[in-house]
């Protein structure tokens, strides 16, 4: 919600002395910039501030019609933003900032508060007064917009070689030295986990000892029983005094103490105990950071722990009403079982063991259905139930009925934790939804004709994060319905997995994933831009040693979430800049393009098709996937202007939709988002410090403040239809 209005808080704030260090860059930025100093000095009120400061930017603007156009909006897309100078970006954020000023959001990161942009008019009162309440960071911000400005500073992309340098700093899970490691982690976890079963603190009637063996004959056990996927799923870690034990009470009091108030406070546990060994224990000193963003994704931070139970849903089409339209316009056949944004595709979330994953992730997308009880791991109680066969049958029923359907997601949860048996049940079913789907087509005329199915979708972490459950079993069963399926017409099998790290590249992973190419299916990845896997350099290693593996990139995620999720997230600026600074020396020319949208006809290829075209355009990696933000409206976008800053340095953003692909006929009335960051800059480049960077390579993040949204690459785009499809779209209702 955006208003204007002013309110006893905000007034209040006005009044509020800034700090001594706050003064401190208050002068710095005043230095700086005379002609801002004299505005601020001279002006009587807050209307001749505004006025001073936008003839000042208007007189740069009046020589430069193409960023002027741009600020207007005259111009748009990609190749517009390509043509802007780094003074464009400065002069268009300080109007963008005058345009919006007084703007006011419910502030979902301080639980719906009021948070305000008026940044002109807290350099007013901070300069005349030393009033205003806004701190340091809110002043860092603005002196490197105005040195932006200025002309100051300057953005210097780094090179192809120094990008390559960054890349090694981080290892892969394939390395001799990693794997050795995490072998002693196996045998450590082994031989805890040995222990409580002979104790009887942990029983199962399928995992137990026959009387009078010996340890070294239990340890053999154990060896065996590490590569059933279902034995990882029933010793998996659900406290964090176990968590600390099979990792050998490495763990910190501070860090034991907010896995101890997340259990209180009913967050779950689940890590499989495959997924504990990549984290590192007493470790070499060239070894030791280097699972920090699997470590991420398995330790809680405090602020998920204090915000779980305030959690608000991100994404307002998972809000689902019986009978009643989502936030995009669908109508959907159940409440939990299909999720909806574009007319092309639906996710199906099934009720089955698919509804769990193999481990929880620390950001995870669907905490806040965590926290009203949607989601859990009671996996005895996830086995499918009779009333299941009937709702896939409604489901297929009103996919069949669809005009504009021919993408469908199978996810959950995870694909790949059903059974063998429920997801050969589900993937016959969309068989046979998609062939009454394409016979029905026989009986419409030419313009009359529903969309048909297309293409198959996979949505797994399992690959990373428990790769045994891979089995040739599995590998058959997707082969012989890519088999039936493309006899039909269906043209596209992708698997989409999740790997946040080269160091989760493990032989299993990798054994994994040559599986389920050899059944013919692609396998592309989604990256969540976390902050520790924001490091110069950890993205485009990731996109190297995945295509080594056969895996094409295909979404880099910004996280998403408010309060809960700030540790975990890197600002919007640091993926504009790793998507213009280090992905595009994997940027694919445009002469091969062609070649790469044939990728899929030949997955089983994969591994010689990337590294022929490696080779041939000279480039680390294939650039084929595109950064997003999953917007908390409907679809997925990086078409942004930071309109406005808090007083304690948080940018504001305006996302607009992608409008390089279709959308729900609801998009023009939606309009455009704005989004308030959870965390200012300086303090993820204070947070990448603690990690062990050098925040003086980062420094052009400060100018990145427009982003525009890639074009989705060749390979990913559907097929043409050989028929003219209806107009009609079914399935939809605007309220």
């Amino acid at each position: 919600m955006i208003e204007t209005q002013t309110n006893p808080t905000l007034k209040t704030l006005d009044q509020t002395p800034i700090s001594t260090s706050a003064k401190k860059l208050l002068l710095k930025l005043l230095t700086e910039n005379p002609r801002l100093e004299e505005i601020l000095r001279s002006s009587e009120d807050l209307k001749e501030v505004r006025s001073g400061v936008r003839n000042w930017i208007m007189e740069y603007m009046n020589t430069n019609p193409r960023a002027y156009d741009f600020y207007r909006r005259k111009t748009t897309g990609r190749k517009a933003m390509e043509n802007l100078s780094w003074q464009d970006y400065a002069a268009i954020r300080i109007l963008d900032y005058l345009d919006h000023s007084g703007l006011t959001i419910d502030d979902l990161n301080l639980r719906g508060k009021k948070a305000v942009s008026e940044p002109f008019k807290m350099l007013w009162l901070a300069a005349n007064h030393g009033l205003g309440g806004a701190q340091s960071n809110f002043f860092r911000d603005m002196i490197q917009l105005f040195k932006q400005f200025s002309g100051q500073s300057k953005r210097d992309l780094p090179e192809k070689s120094t990008v390559t340098q960054w890349m090694k700093r981080h290892r892969s899970g394939l390395e001799e030295e990693i794997i050795e490691i995490r072998n002693k982690n196996k045998q450590r976890i082994i031989n805890v986990l040995l222990d409580k079963i002979d104790s009887g603190e942990i029983k199962s009637p399928k995992y137990k000892f026959p009387a009078g063996i010996s340890r070294e004959e239990k340890l053999a056990m154990m060896s065996t029983w590490w590569d059933d996927h279902v034995f990882h799923l029933r010793f998996a870690v659900r406290s964090p005094e176990l968590l600390n034990e099979l990792l050998g009470n490495s763990l910190e009091k501070e860090t034991m103490a907010v896995l101890n108030s997340a259990k209180k406070r009913g967050i779950p546990f689940f890590i499989n105990p495959y997924y504990l060994s990549l984290l590192n224990v007493d470790v070499p000193e060239n070894v030791k950071d280097a699972d920090l963003a699997i470590r991420y994704y398995i330790i809680y931070s405090r602020q998920l722990v204090d915000e779980f139970g305030h959690i608000v849903a991100w994404e307002k089409e998972d809000i689902v009403e019986p009978g009643k339209p989502n936030a995009a316009g669908w109508i959907l056949p159940t409440r939990n079982n299909v999720h909806r944004r574009y007319p092309e595709v639906a996710i199906l979330i099934p009720d089955t063991m698919g509804r769990a994953c193999a481990g929880l992730c620390a950001s995870c997308q669907r905490m806040y259905d965590f926290q009203r009880g949607n989601l859990n791991f009671d996996l005895d109680k996830l086995k499918p139930k009779e009333s299941w066969d009937d709702k896939l049958a409604q489901i297929m029923k009103y996919w069949e009925d669809d005009s504009r359907l021919r993408d469908v997601l199978i996810t959950g949860g995870d694909a790949l934790m059903s059974s063998d048996t429920s997801l050969e049940k589900i993937l016959n079913a969309v068989y046979e939804m998609a062939l009454r789907k394409k016979e029905a087509n026989k009986n419409r005329s030419e313009g009359d004709k529903y969309a048909e199915i297309l293409r198959i979708r996979l949505g797994t972490r399992l690959p990373v994060y428990l790769p045994q459950r891979i089995t040739p079993k599995l590998s058959q069963i997707l082969a012989e319905f890519k088999e039936k399926a493309s006899a039909i017409g269906i043209k596209q099998f992708v698997v989409q997995t999740h790997f946040q790290s080269p160091m989760e590249i493990t032989p299993e992973a990798k054994l994994g994933i040559q599986r389920l190419r050899a059944a013919g299916w692609m396998v592309a990845n989604q990256l969540v831009f976390t902050a520790p896997a924001s490091r110069r350099g950890h993205t485009a290693r990731l996109r190297k040693e995945l295509n080594d593996i056969g895996v094409l990139p295909y979404y880099t995620f910004s996280v998403k979430g408010y309060m809960e999720n700030s540790s975990k997230f890197a600002t919007n600026a640091r993926a504009a800049q790793e998507q213009l600074e280090e992905k595009v020396v994997g940027q694919i020319p445009e002469k091969y393009l062609s070649r790469v949208k044939e990728f899929p006809h030949s997955a089983e290829n994969m591994i010689s098709h990337i590294n022929d075209l490696r080779q041939d355009a000279d480039i680390p990696f294939l650039a084929t996937d595109r950064n997003v933000l999953n917007l908390p409206g409907v679809g997925k976008s990086m078409t942004y202007r930071v309109i406005g800053i808090t007083r304690n340095g948080r940018r504001i953003l305006e996302f607009d939709h992608d409008h390089t692909r279709s959308h729900s006929p609801i998009i023009e009335k939606l309009g455009k988002f704005v989004i308030a960051e959870s965390k200012p800059i300086n303090v993820y480049l204070e947070q990448l410090e603690d990690m062990g960077e050098n925040r003086k390579e980062y420094e052009s993040i400060w100018g990145y403040s427009v982003g525009e949204t890639e074009p989705r690459p060749s390979i990913y785009e559907y097929p043409d239809f050989s028929f003219e499809l209806t107009e009609n779209v079914t399935n939809f209702r605007v309220e």
